[in-house]
């Protein structure tokens, strides 16, 4: 039994000296992660001040570009509300007409149904100049329409008054910006747009050169949409603000200074 004992001791005791071998090796070991996890912190501080900076950095980029090169501004029009036009010519009108009528002002007719629009004849958007606009409701129409009738009319054809020209110059510096945006905010885009004007392997600008169909303008705009509406999401741009027909009053929420997260 002494023996046993003695043995017993001494297995203890190798077994004392190993467990503070481990103990040793442990706390050495927390050591190390304290020091790794220190690192990590500031490495993560230096890399949020980091992206802070590439934010501001972009967001004067785009504050810039927007200002210079692509200014997008709402233009007031000259149009009086129907029903206050009809009260003031027919003093007998029920008030139930008069709301009737600022319904339908309120309601476009856009691809075979109607639409509510709350701008609708109120403003519109210009991009690069008051004279390059588009409907605020997003109802190109005058584009293919004019498309379908220079196809079967013969005579003169007075480009310079066509509003369908008008449309295609604003999609298409739309189309320009929003590809030089998702470059600077490093942004891929869901949809592919060309913006160059001339044949490429790639192929032409979808709004200027040959006139499009209708089926190709209406999927081009549709496109077009997309993209803005996916870097309205990456920037957290306001869900309230923004409509999926209203393509350059979108893009102005985007870049607008008051954007809290343009840039991240």
């Amino acid at each position: 039994d002494t023996e046993g004992l003695l043995r017993i001791k001494e297995e203890n005791q190798k077994h004392y000296r190993r467990a503070q071998r481990h103990q040793e090796k442990k706390e050495k070991i927390q050591r190390h992660n304290r020091k790794l996890g220190d690192l990590v912190e500031k490495k993560t501080y230096e890399l949020k001040t980091q992206y802070e900076h590439l934010a501001n950095l972009r967001r004067s980029h785009i504050l810039e570009l927007t200002s210079v090169i692509f200014p997008i501004e709402e233009v007031k029009t000259s149009m009086r509300d129907p029903a206050d036009v009809s009260s003031e010519s027919d003093n007998a009108m029920t008030s139930s007409t008069v709301s009737k009528l600022a319904e339908a002002r309120r309601t476009t007719y856009l691809s075979g149904r109607w639409v509510c629009d709350d701008h609708n004849g109120d403003t519109s958007i210009s991009i690069t100049g008051p004279w390059i606009i588009l409907p605020n409701n997003g109802d190109y129409s005058a584009y293919y329409n004019w498309v379908e009738e220079k196809k079967t009319t013969q005579g003169p054809d007075m480009e310079h008054n066509n509003p369908a020209h008008t449309i295609s110059a604003a999609l298409c510096y739309a189309t320009q910006l929003v590809n030089t945006l998702s470059l600077i905010l490093d942004v891929n885009l869901p949809k592919k747009l060309c913006n160059r004007q001339v044949k490429t392997q790639q192929g032409n600008h979808e709004f200027c050169g040959e006139n499009l169909s209708r089926h190709r303008f209406t999927r081009a705009v549709k496109k077009l949409n997309a993209n803005i509406l996916h870097l309205c999401f990456s920037q957290h741009v306001n869900l309230d603000l923004l409509h999926p027909l209203h393509t350059l009053r979108n893009l102005m929420y985007l870049v607008s200074p008051d954007t809290e997260n343009l840039g991240r």
